[in-house]
């Protein structure tokens, strides 16, 4: 570092010298006329110790030029059309000044930005290899901005991590940070920090985000602001902490695009900053600014990628969407149906526009794209009103197409159609077949476990839906739900149905609660009652639907078995009484599994409030369930 220093000075005293009048006294320096000329040097050091008037001046940015011709040079530069038109600046007699050399490979990496090809001939060109010297003996000379944009060309010219001249220009760059003005780093983070992770300059990024961190207050607009938020917030916890309190300071002045950018970053570090996200949703619903399509999409996939809900912005998507659905590619839409079933928002007219979409473009809908309108569809247990003509594009999709699918995506794409009730026997036997369903089997990833739970709904619905189906079906091994999973936190309705039926019941034989059965769903309580209302025990009949089946005997012909099923607030769509599909399934084939289902929804049960109301609500339930069933 003393070295530097006192080549920097050496710098310094043959300017003063060149430029000195020849009537001052020898040996006398005038620092005055030093000053004037308009160099960065070692003052951007933290170890410098030139005087602060001097530092003033070499934090000025070059507005004129004091050398003859240099302004021609610099015209050249900056319209040369190719790197052969600024390589042959450096044989052609110019003496390049300071600064220009760096100005020449800042113009050569955007000439060459969309041609990878011949950024590696110019890394090998002697021409330009004799360029990066000349940038390297002149990088103390190099102005802030130039220098942090000769950092990012450098990177972008792909050159190898191990070069001198990079290397000197990123130990340059460190020794100036603190030094830099505010738009300069931010520049570095936007432009280099994704540069600086792959290539392994730890230093110089950690000393860059160090510097953000303190200097986070000078953000002053909402474009640096955002940019910082997207490219180096993910990079720093508290850098991401003191952008998100400045996002709420200066969220009254952002625009839509802004206001995209900023919920786009946060989703794709899967960052859930309520008050954040609460300020950006209240000035989507209040500002009446136009949103155009680019953002209403990545709108509605932010929000369904944090889970954030807000019915106002829902309705304000939904209904500014809909004059773009026709607009729309196919991926457009099945991204934007995929959004929308994540959030739990069914609007109708607009999955009616949906699926009039994939109707409109039926030969030319990708099957990746169709597969995602379904499993969005069969989330929110949505029929279209062409039901038939959608399902039937759909199964001849399938037809040729399902074996070619993912084994898993098969295993989602027939689950879905389970759920709408439009599955098929061939369809059926082709994901329940040896050689698919062996695969998942032994899987114990959550991934696994959710495909092979999804494998056992598909095998109940052709048991208890197609009576006509003939095979194959999952073996009676994989039916057996095995040692019990770690259980889930016990909600409040969980807790206090089973509190209230336990003291129903008055024995603990006549009951069973959180009962697994072969058809991949978990019953909340179950019961048997005899002709006469009055619970039987459990334990002394028959129950088919458990793996292996238990008990010796059947039940009387006049006994009914019940099944109580909770309804938690997260199994209803959004702002609605309307089950999801997964849930409508489970209800599906528990009724056809022989049960008389007792509806227990979390609204009924809120409004209970004492043990008797709760233990009456519960009788009168039943009551109803099994006079229903000998109405019919």
């Amino acid at each position: 570092m003393a070295a530097r220093l006192v080549k920097r000075c050496a710098c310094l005293l043959s300017e003063a010298a060149r430029l000195a009048p020849a009537g001052p006294p020898a040996g006398r320096l005038s620092l005055a006329r030093v000053a004037r000329k308009p160099l960065t040097s070692s003052a951007t050091s933290p170890s410098s110790h030139v005087p602060a008037s001097s530092s003033q001046h070499l934090e000025k940015e070059q507005a004129t030029t004091p050398y003859p011709g240099r302004q021609e040079v610099d015209e050249l530069i900056r319209k040369a059309t190719g790197p052969e038109e600024l390589l042959e600046l450096l044989g052609g007699g110019r003496g390049l000044q300071q600064g220009q050399a760096a100005l020449m490979v800042i113009r050569l990496s955007r000439l060459l930005s969309e041609k990878p090809e011949d950024k590696a001939l110019l890394v090998q060109d002697a021409r330009f290899q004799q360029l990066l010297q000349l940038v390297n003996s002149q990088i103390t000379t190099v102005w802030h901005g130039t220098l942090v944009k000769l950092l990012r060309s450098l990177y972008t010219l792909a050159l190898p991590a191990t070069s001198k001249e990079l290397l000197s220009v990123e130990q340059e760059v460190r020794w100036r940070l603190r030094r830099l003005k505010f738009k300069h780093l931010a520049f570095l983070a936007e432009s280099s920090a994704a540069y600086m992770q792959e290539r392994g300059s730890r230093e110089l990024l950690a000393e860059l985000l160090l510097n953000l961190e303190r200097r986070w207050v000078e953000v002053e607009d909402g474009r640096t602001l955002v940019a910082l938020l997207a490219k180096a917030g993910s990079l720093s916890e508290p850098l991401m902490n003191h952008l998100e309190d400045k996002c709420l300071d200066l969220v009254e002045q952002f625009g839509p695009e802004e206001l995209q950018r900023v919920l786009v970053a946060l989703a794709a570090q899967n960052r859930r900053s309520l008050p954040l996200l609460r300020a950006i949703s209240y000035h989507l619903v209040q500002k009446p600014f136009p949103l155009n399509k680019g953002v209403l999409l990545d709108l509605a996939y932010a929000y369904g990628k944090l889970g954030f809900h807000q019915t106002q912005v829902f309705q304000r998507l939904a209904t500014d969407l809909l004059p773009h659905v026709p607009s729309l590619t196919s991926g457009e839409v099945a991204r934007c149906a995929k959004s929308f079933a994540l959030l739990k928002w069914l609007n109708l007219p607009l999955f009616e526009a949906f699926a009039q979409h994939v109707l409109s473009r039926a030969q030319s809908v990708a099957m990746s794209d169709l597969c995602n309108v379904l499993l969005a569809f069969a989330r929110l247990n949505f029929r279209p009103e062409q039901e038939e003509a959608f399902f039937n594009l759909v199964h001849e999709k399938l037809g040729s197409q399902l074996a070619d699918l993912d084994p898993a995506l098969q295993v989602d794409v027939l689950w879905a159609l389970c759920v709408l009730q439009q599955a098929r026997a061939s369809e059926l036997q082709a994901v329940l077949r040896p050689e698919l369903h062996t695969q998942f089997l032994g899987d114990r990833s959550p991934r696994g476990q959710s495909t092979l739970q999804k494998l056992l709904h598909i095998n109940a619905t052709a048991r208890l839906e197609h009576p006509e189906y003939a095979g194959p079906l999952l073996p009676a091994t994989a039916l057996d739900p095995g040692p019990p999973a770690p259980e889930r936190k016990v909600t409040p309705l969980q807790k206090e149905l089973q509190e209230t039926l336990k003291g129903l019941l008055g024995g603990a034989d006549r009951g069973r609660f959180s009962v697994a059965t072969q058809y991949g769903w978990v019953l909340d309580a179950e019961v048997l009652l005899d002709a006469e209302g009055q619970f039987l025990p459990l334990r002394d009949f028959v129950a088919p639907h458990l793996s292996p089946p238990s008990g010796g005997q059947l039940p009387p012909p006049t006994a009914k078995r019940l099944a109580f099923l909770r309804w938690e607030f997260s199994n209803f769509a959004s702002r609605s009484k309307d089950l999801l599909g997964r849930f409508v399934l489970a209800r599906r084939h528990v009724l056809a599994a022989g049960f008389l289902v007792v509806d227990v929804p979390y609204y009924e049960w809120l409004e209970l409030r004492s043990e008797w109301q709760k233990a009456a609500y519960l009788k009168d339930k039943m009551r109803k369930s099994v006079a229903e069933e000998l109405a019919k």
